[in-house]
């Protein structure tokens, strides 16, 4: 419980998955920023509660186990449990899932002031059915859970620029995999894989952009991934190409990953959490794009639509996550796109 009873006290939710938990830090530290005598308490799960670092020190995390918390009757323990041990008189939620509605009506039951994130799902079929979209760029995400705390009463700061404030993560955090930089060397970060197929680049063409840059002097390609497949084609690239650090073979953690990134010049992402991560560290991005599209929302925190590698299809986007099969069969506004393409923005600030 709060030492004052009297202080506000501030549950914020988000259960989903890391990247998408990534976007609403920037909020969430601006959220405590200007409100240095309300306590926060962020309710996910336990993954990606690491990417929460140098949290403000009126922001606590509450992680937990869904699993303990199944059904009407779970979330009904869980919001019991966090009014008793937190003294809530405010939730936020950011994820307007059922999980969330259920813990609004639990938490608006016991006279806590609830607001709640508004997604424009109408707007967002609209933009990707198949017949007559309404192709428009929808308000950003971290836009939308800003406006859930003004709706909440919660002013925000607008200080959030890294993890670690204006700076970068320490290099002995990531030493093992990079212990010197040769003056000029150029540091490229890449994460090519995403949860589905639509958001994936083929690895074919992706080899060529590495082979790209594996022959220019003084340059340093850390791959990303996670997973036995992904394992084993971030190995085969590291051993044919020197200039590739397998990142997926060197168990840094999260925290570490930050770090490093913080250094590099520049990352090649898919539409996934990498970007997301690559955002909270102040990393220019260049995202590639397949089945969805950034005017749905989810473009990276500050990150720029010049660096937007993607086709101009009718069919585009087809989804909101890159989860629906491929109308046409090919998948060609992944396959489309040339490694030329890719490189030309990477080269190109």
């Amino acid at each position: 419980m709060p030492k004052n009873k009297d202080r506000r006290a501030v549950l914020i939710s988000r259960f989903s998955a890391l990247g998408d938990v990534a976007m609403t830090l920037p909020a969430v530290y601006d959220a405590c920023a200007a409100n240095p005598d309300v306590s926060f308490y962020y309710l996910t799960r336990h993954h990606p509660a690491q990417v929460f670092i140098n949290p403000p020190a009126n922001l606590t995390m509450a992680a937990v186990n869904l699993d303990n918390y199944r059904g009407v009757a779970g979330m009904w323990r869980l919001a019991k449990a966090l009014r008793k041990r937190y003294g809530i008189t405010d939730y936020v939620d950011l994820h307007d899932v059922l999980r969330t509605k259920m813990l609004r009506v639990f938490m608006r039951l016991a006279g806590v002031r609830v607001s709640r994130l508004h997604k424009g799902r109408r707007a967002r079929k609209e933009l990707t059915r198949r017949e007559n979209k309404v192709l428009v760029q929808l308000k950003p995400m971290p836009e939308r859970y800003r406006d859930v705390f003004y709706r909440a009463g919660i002013a925000l700061a607008s200080d959030f620029d890294t993890l670690w404030g204006r700076g970068k993560g320490d290099p002995a955090d990531f030493a093992s995999v990079a212990a010197s930089r040769r003056p000029g060397e150029h540091w490229i970060a890449v994460a090519p894989f995403a949860r589905h197929r639509g958001k994936i680049y083929p690895i074919a063409g992706l080899e060529r952009v590495i082979e790209h840059f594996d022959r220019k002097p003084d340059h340093r390609i850390f791959i990303f991934g996670f997973g036995d497949e992904e394992k084993a084609t971030i190995a085969s690239m590291a051993k044919r190409f020197p200039s590739v650090v397998n990142m997926a073979e060197a168990g840094l953690g999260i925290a570490a990953e930050l770090s490093l990134l913080s250094h590099c010049d520049v990352m090649l992402s898919m539409d996934s959490a990498n970007m997301h991560l690559a955002s909270l560290v102040g990393l220019r991005t260049v995202s590639v794009w397949g089945a969805t599209h950034p005017y749905a929302g989810f473009l990276g925190w500050r990150q720029r639509t010049r660096d937007v590698v993607q086709l101009d299809m009718t069919c585009r986007p087809c989804s909101v996550f890159g989860d629906r099969p491929c109308h046409r069969g090919d998948w060609h506004c992944l396959a489309g796109i040339t490694p030329k393409m890719i490189i030309e923005r990477l080269e190109n600030p």
